[in-house]
């Protein structure tokens, strides 16, 4: 027996409590609580079933982020709750992802930071901790303005040394942290 699709506003429940528990909360990503808190954060969830619904969607969202004033939309999490759910799957679709980015001639302006509740970094352990920097409650393509990263990394000191200082937070919080972290 399977289990009904997520709802929307649970898909969106679930995604704003991870961004407000694990990434501000934890500061996993020091850039993260401006636009949360000014609303320009976009929350997009799509209905794609497979890779090629994804990547409609995918360039339909860069398209309107590039198009958006930065003041309205500065970001877009592309939620995808009903695909790639295999972490392999999803990590071969990035290949295309960046390939439609460079073909919409976007690469320079936008750039996609990838988030899935299965990641695994390069020579980690499916269970090692490190991952957890990752780890969403559902696949999402995060849509970025270079300017704002440029921005943002300009702003913050040390800024090269936040994935080491992530890293070491996972690790003193363990996974019985993260889990008690994220429970509802």
């Amino acid at each position: 027996m399977t289990s009904a699709p997520p709802s929307t506003e649970t898909v969106l429940h679930a995604t704003r409590q991870w961004l407000e528990r694990a990434v501000i909360g934890l500061n996993l990503c020091p850039f993260a609580k401006s636009v949360h808190v000014k609303r320009q954060i976009r929350y997009a969830v799509s209905g794609a079933t497979d890779a090629e619904g994804v990547m409609a969607d995918l360039e339909a969202e860069l398209k309107l982020l590039a198009e958006a004033d930065p003041a309205e939309i500065d970001t877009t999490l592309l939620i995808l709750p009903h695909a790639l759910a295999d972490f392999l799957d999803y990590n071969d679709t990035l290949y295309f992802a960046e390939r439609l980015l460079k073909s919409l001639r976007l690469a320079g302006t936008l750039q996609i930071a990838s988030f899935h509740p299965h990641y695994q970094f390069e020579g980690n352990g499916p269970d090692d901790i490190e991952n957890y920097t990752n780890r969403a409650p559902y696949p999402i393509l995060h849509l970025l303005r270079e300017a704002s990263i440029a921005r943002a990394v300009a702003a913050f000191p040390d800024a090269a040394d936040i994935y080491e200082r992530n890293e070491q937070t996972m690790r003193r919080l363990g996974l019985a942290g993260w889990q008690a972290l994220m429970r509802d």
